[in-house]
């Protein structure tokens, strides 16, 4: 399978790619393969994709980007919603000339995954789903307390890392708003529809332990929850769960996750 009907080979590339108020720094190793792109985690960078995309090797096509004020190049915007990173996908894969990929999300990528392969199943080839987008009613009006204040508590060296592009170019309440948001997309009632909808072939890649700003067993009682989303849909199926937490799995185990690709793609 190749990414057009031509089966031509695409350069590789890297730049900014124009989108509503901002610009996104993207990566292409071009190619003539199945085109594979990469959703981060909500502050992390593409360069954490790097070994996964050692592993699957070149005969695929990779396509990276950082999301809006992330990374060291992607500008700021006014709008840091989970609705504009999923129109996001689509800007990123419009400007590259591409109709068909997977798409492979690590925690909040994971939702973005989850939610673009839900509303483009010709356009979605399958999807990875690393430890994130699991529907668990995990936010109340103490976490969201506990969330600012975790943010807050970070802000005064915050600024300090931004201009090694470790951290988003955003304000400790926008990064704030952006977990919360996160967590009220992910009760059961909201991502639960979503992801029993897809209709493609969907992988889970989960950790084991902790997360950032997680206590106890809270993160694994999250991932509970993937066993009610396998039996409703056949189209989805856990590829593995690693020993690794949640911060270190795609460094620790990109060999589970590119699997769990390759596995999506034969099906």
């Amino acid at each position: 399978m190749t990414n057009n009907s031509t089966g031509a080979t695409t350069a590789p590339w890297t730049g900014m790619v124009p989108v509503d108020d901002t610009a996104l720094a993207v990566t292409d190793t071009g190619g003539a393969g199945i085109t594979v792109l990469y959703l981060n985690g909500q502050f992390a960078t593409q360069g954490y994709w790097r070994r996964v995309i050692a592993d699957l090797g070149p005969d695929l096509r990779h396509l990276t980007y950082d999301e809006r004020a992330r990374g060291r190049k992607s500008k700021r915007s006014a709008d840091y919603s989970f609705e504009a990173a999923v129109r996001d996908v689509d800007v990123v894969l419009a400007a590259r000339g591409v109709e068909r990929a997977l798409v492979v999300g690590w925690s909040y990528g994971a939702f973005v995954a989850a939610h673009w392969a839900s509303r483009n199943p010709s356009r979605a080839l399958g999807a990875v789903l690393v430890d994130g987008a699991q529907p668990y009613d995990w936010l109340d009006d103490a976490m969201e307390i506990r969330i600012r204040k975790m943010f807050r508590r970070m802000g005064w060296f915050l600024p300090l890392l931004r201009p090694t592009g470790l951290v988003p170019r955003m304000s400790a309440d926008q990064q704030a708003d952006s977990n919360i948001e996160l967590g009220k997309l992910g009760r059961a009632n909201e991502l639960g529809p979503v992801l029993d909808s897809i209709t493609v072939p969907t992988r889970y890649v989960l950790a084991s332990g902790s997360s950032l700003g997680s206590r106890g067993d809270e993160q694994e009682q999250i991932r509970t929850s993937i066993d009610g989303v396998v039996a409703r849909n056949p189209n989805i199926k856990l590829s593995a769960k690693v020993a690794s937490n949640h911060g270190a799995i795609l460094r620790k185990d990109a060999h589970a996750i590119a699997e769990a690709a390759r596995d999506a793609l034969q099906q």
